[in-house]
């Protein structure tokens, strides 16, 4: 294969880890962000206080973003020094980006489901946080694996 040919595919690797996770983010964040004006409109229609940490749970998602982004740049010092390796590196991208991904959107579904129970009763935060936590600790291990992959 030509040399900028595979240079390229490695790059569009990098590139794919900060989509993926990207996409994930904006669709965890805009589920849970939406579960979360629907909490505070029902918390306005019973005269209750609007918690403001569910602000939280919408914005739990967002993280992701970094991560691919963190991926993305190490992929993208490596694409320089290794262009041979376009496989691992498109591969890797893919993949982790995705696995990042799939972890905030998934992170934005239960984060919904924490706006509505923390709206109806105004307890459990805590509880809420950890499960979210745990979602967000499969993207942490993605860009892990993905960065001990390249490295």
């Amino acid at each position: 294969m030509d040399a900028q040919f595979t240079k390229d595919l490695a790059t569009v690797g990098c590139y794919s880890a900060i989509g993926f996770s990207a996409v994930g983010s904006v669709l965890g964040a805009c589920i849970a962000g939406s579960a979360a004006i629907g909490a505070w409109k029902k918390c306005y229609l019973q005269n209750k206080p609007a918690q403001f940490l569910m602000l939280t749970f919408a914005g739990a998602p967002l993280a992701q973003t970094i991560y691919g982004l963190i991926l993305m740049i190490v992929m993208k010092g490596k694409v320089e020094a290794h262009p041979e390796m376009w496989a691992l590196f498109l591969l890797t991208g893919i993949f982790s980006g995705m696995v990042i991904g799939f972890s905030a959107l998934y992170q934005g579904k239960c984060g919904a489901s924490a706006c509505d129970a923390y709206g109806e009763t105004g307890k459990g935060f805590a509880n809420y946080l950890m499960i979210i936590g745990i979602i967000e600790t499969v993207a942490i291990f993605a860009m892990v694996a993905g960065l001990l992959i390249v490295g």
